[in-house]
């Protein structure tokens, strides 16, 4: 086949109400629909190139000015067809593909701190937003399809924008979406239960968020958390230069005499010719490792330790992440998007010896979701916590009702109450908490929806807290 480039065409899609006149349809076969049951439609709406796995029917293989074109794999077809139409923006734009269960969102943030503090460019693809410069889009998928992707990546290219911090979750690697992409560097963060309505089991899992680092050239750098128990195995499976960092196992870069408080954390950072105090507002061990990832990622780029160490020191937080809600009555009250029993372990781990008094979390659990984790974050939180409050999270298509009943069957303890009301929860959580004490609304972070079967309704967490705390004495 010819080069995209000299095809003539003016755009490359897989979705067949997308296509123009002169548009690339690349026909995919997804989890719920077949695209080739949409190559009519397609050539309706203008396609001139029709790409498939197999041959096509008769019936649509005899339209007029349409060439048909098989393929061993429609998806990886896409991606480097997207990346040519767009001309290939990541050989100009050095993006830092960042992987694992946990800490994707906040190492983006830090990476772009530190960009930003050095005067360099730095766009994000992420959870919250995909933004660069001025420009802000609400995302919808943690990682877009390839032809968003590659879009967004040519447009930083235009503005001269020298990084792309990607937040590269499993569902995108797996869909080989990031197909055509060259990654300059790829960070691991962690391995832990999530996502297995969609992988089936942890070795699955495991091979998707592998996928990033096979997909490393020599010339890249691969960041690897070396504390996590897949590390070792992970290093084995790229051709790039690898850094480390932890805490426990020896690594490239290492926190030593590590403190930490209500209002953030320091430690002492040891790495290749440097060693250095370090100041954040972030709280909590896991933010230790996502301190040391963006500084190993700063290292490597040869930006002054004295531009990391002061942008690192100034952060405040991220939206959604362990963040503090504001009120002048002194209440210590947070949001987290913590949705995993091991991001719900950490949360609780870290706030458990600066709390003075009793933590209470309020959490739930998702609707069409792993199903196997509800139990294990019920037992967890009551366990963990002194009182917990299981309410809604996004039940989708699913009973609300349902999915407690499923969260409260790993409940062995009697420190709980069911509100599935969230906006109730969150009353009865601050009803029940004095100055001493630490309240974490869990689950939805930086959202500021809920899915039910039948509506989308507006709800934050963050302003619901500001707002019931307003009203308490």
């Amino acid at each position: 086949m010819r080069r995209i480039a000299d095809l003539g065409i003016r755009g490359v899609t897989c979705d067949s109400k997308a296509v123009k006149k002169n548009f690339l349809f690349v026909a995919i076969k997804g989890n719920l629909q077949d695209g080739s049951c949409f190559i009519k439609e397609a050539i309706a709406n203008g396609a001139s190139y029709i790409i498939a796995q197999g041959k096509p029917r008769a019936s649509v293989k005899a339209a007029r000015n349409v060439k048909f074109i098989s393929v061993r794999d429609a998806r990886k077809f896409l991606g480097f067809a997207c990346a040519e139409f767009y001309q290939n923006p990541s050989r100009k734009v050095k993006v830092i593909g960042i992987t694992g269960t946990n800490g994707k969102t906040t190492i983006s943030y830090l990476i772009e701190a530190i960009a930003r503090q050095a005067k360099y460019g730095c766009g994000v693809i992420g959870t919250i937003s995909h933004r660069f410069k001025n420009k802000v889009i609400i995302a919808k998928n943690t990682t877009p399809g390839p032809g968003q992707l590659q879009e967004l990546l040519s447009k930083m290219r235009d503005e001269c924008i020298k990084y792309c911090a990607m937040e590269v979750s499993s569902h995108a690697l797996d869909q080989e979406r990031v197909e055509g992409i060259d990654f300059t560097y790829a960070i691991f963060t962690n391995l832990t239960l999530d996502h297995l309505d969609y992988h089936k089991n942890l070795e699955n899992y495991f091979q998707a968020k592998a996928k990033l680092f096979r997909k490393l050239s020599s010339a890249s750098v691969g960041i690897i958390n070396n504390d996590d128990p897949v590390a070792r195995r992970l290093k084995t499976l790229t051709c790039a230069k690898v850094l480390t960092y932890g805490i426990k196992n020896k690594s490239n870069f290492m926190a030593h005499d590590i403190q930490y408080s209500i209002k953030g954390s320091e430690f002492v950072l040891a790495g290749p010719g440097v060693k250095a105090k370090i100041y954040s507002n972030l709280v909590g061990r896991h933010n230790i490792y996502n301190l040391l990832a963006a500084i190993a990622w700063g290292v490597s780029e040869n930006i002054t330790f004295k531009d990391i160490k002061s942008a690192l020191k100034n952060f405040k937080n991220i939206p959604g992440r362990l963040e503090k809600v504001f009120n002048k009555k002194g209440y210590n009250v947070f949001v987290d998007y913590a949705h995993t029993p091991d991001a719900l372990f950490n949360i609780i781990s870290a706030m458990r010896p600066l709390v003075k008094k009793k933590i209470i979390v309020i959490f739930g659990c998702g609707g069409q979701r792993d199903k196997l984790k509800r139990p294990l974050m019920g037992e967890l939180v009551t366990r963990l916590a002194d009182y917990a409050i299981v309410t809604s999270d996004n039940p989708r298509s699913e009973d609300p009702l349902l999915i407690i009943r499923d969260i409260c069957k790993g409940i062995s303890k009697k420190n709980f109450r069911v509100i599935a009301d969230r906006l109730l929860a969150i009353k009865e959580g601050l009803a029940l908490i004095d100055k001493d004490d630490c309240l974490v609304i869990a689950g939805k972070g930086h959202e500021n929806y809920q899915v039910f079967k039948n509506k989308v309704q507006y709800f934050n967490d963050y302003k619901a807290a500001q707002k019931c705390l307003q009203l308490k004495k």
